[in-house]
């Protein structure tokens, strides 16, 4: 190629990346990223398990969801902005280090059996498309994701995870491509019919399970902090001036995050309810099961769209709940961390992202099934969640930690609401079927 033509490729690229930077989508906080990474391949299989197995009954559960999910991770925004540390450096000086230790480990080990059953799915999915074996692009998927996180800097690998989200997109396309009772969806929505026994608790607590997470907690928190640094500015404690402005686009954003996420999650719900459940298909086991039952009920573009969007979340459900593990660990042992340093500067964050990814891509090759790994990620992360929550509550209310920005009296009630559901949930998981 000429130099000419080079420098006209050269330009061009240049001038396509700063019509991306200048898209409404990029100037987008963190709330939209962690609301999609809540759908990841692992939530998929859980919301198309509900479908499924009780059609339309099991809408009611997204309504519900909506404000708790929001308030916690809302609180958790606030909580990075104004401290200007992530969680788990709040939670390190505010209470004994015991409960720190016990938070830390328990998320390690669920982020990675999660992360285990994500890149199993994607692996699956792409077998699906492509006929190439699952092994190989589940390394290939491990390999891309490791490369972006580790060399790319946060401000640009940040535009690349918002653009990404667009893919959950696909599962609203998917209605248009099958009959919607649209009446009759909201008659169940407002008013389920289900029998109160063993299966629809697994099932309910699954979904709360899936969606109110505590990996989203903290890189909630730390990805406020990112932007922060990203963008030169110094916490609210210390910039009153900026506090008002700040504290409204949190809101915004994890309020509109949460509800993209939600949204979708419900329209997942809704597909698999008019097509699997209709068909008499009632166990779904993975994510990319679903998108295969869909192929020969709903036709081959619903059965791309489900497929290509369970690709496109597990890129960013990936990168997350690694990033959400490094983020605690690090600051739990005084690390640098952040995905703005280079990788000599902060060693240990990108060594716990490494770690993370890669056992979860040993976890294919050896005999513990992904989905065993999936519930188990799920057992822990429902014992993880109500302590973790209490204590957002607690840090959030605190005029210690937050100065004269604590949270309101509404968003505190939401986040005991969220908490107690979560409890509630928690408790149903760990009674035995028999009783």
């Amino acid at each position: 190629m000429s130099s000419k033509g080079s420098g006209r490729t050269g330009r061009w690229f240049r001038q396509a990346l700063t019509r991306l930077k200048e898209h409404p989508l990029a100037r987008i906080g963190p709330g939209l990223i962690t609301g999609v990474a809540d759908d990841d391949p692992s939530g998929i299989a859980t919301y198309s398990q509900a479908g499924a197995q009780f059609g339309l009954n099991m809408l009611w559960t997204m309504p519900l969801a909506f404000p708790l999910m929001a308030a916690i991770q809302s609180m958790c925004a606030r909580i990075g902005r104004v401290t200007g540390k992530g969680l788990a450096a709040n939670i390190k000086a505010a209470f004994p280090p015991i409960v720190l230790r016990g938070v830390v480990l328990l998320l390690l080990v669920a982020n990675t059996l999660n992360i285990a059953a994500d890149v199993a799915a994607m692996g699956e999915v792409s077998e699906l498309v492509t006929g190439i074996g699952r092994h190989v692009m589940t390394v290939v998927f491990v390999l891309a994701t490791l490369l972006l996180q580790i060399f790319v800097p946060y401000h640009r690998y940040v535009y690349v995870l918002k653009w990404l989200t667009l893919s959950l997109l696909a599962y609203a396309a998917v209605l248009f491509t099958v009959h919607v009772p649209w009446a009759e969806v909201l008659r169940r929505t407002l008013w389920p019919r289900l029998a109160l026994n063993a299966d629809t608790a697994t099932v309910v607590v699954g979904v709360f399970g899936t969606t109110i997470s505590p990996y989203l907690f903290f890189w909630q928190a730390s990805e406020e902090v990112e932007d922060m640094q990203a963008k030169r500015r110094s916490a609210l404690v210390n910039d009153a001036p900026m506090a008002a402005s700040e504290l409204r686009r949190i809101r915004w954003d994890t309020w509109s995050g949460m509800f993209y996420s939600d949204v979708s999650a419900f329209f997942i719900i809704l597909a698999t309810a008019v097509t699997l459940h209709v068909a008499g298909i009632s166990d779904i086991q993975t994510a990319a099961q679903a998108a295969s039952a869909l192929r020969p009920l709903a036709g081959d573009f619903a059965y791309a769209l489900f497929a290509m969007g369970i690709l496109g979340v597990g890129f960013i459900g990936v990168p997350v709940l690694a990033g959400s593990g490094a983020y605690a660990l690090s600051e739990a042992m005084g690390w640098k961390w952040g995905l703005e340093r280079k990788t000599a500067d902060a060693r240990g964050f990108y060594g716990v992202i490494a770690v993370s990814v890669l056992l979860g891509m040993v976890i294919q090759y050896s005999p513990i099934s992904p989905m065993k790994a999936l519930f188990w990620s799920a057992v822990i992360n429902g014992i993880v969640a109500v302590p973790l929550m209490v204590v957002i509550i607690l840090l959030v209310s605190k005029t210690s930690v937050m100065g004269r920005y604590t949270a309101s009296r509404t968003l505190i009630v939401l986040g005991w609401a969220a908490t107690a559901v979560m409890a509630a949930a928690a408790a149903m998981m760990l009674i035995p079927r028999g009783h």
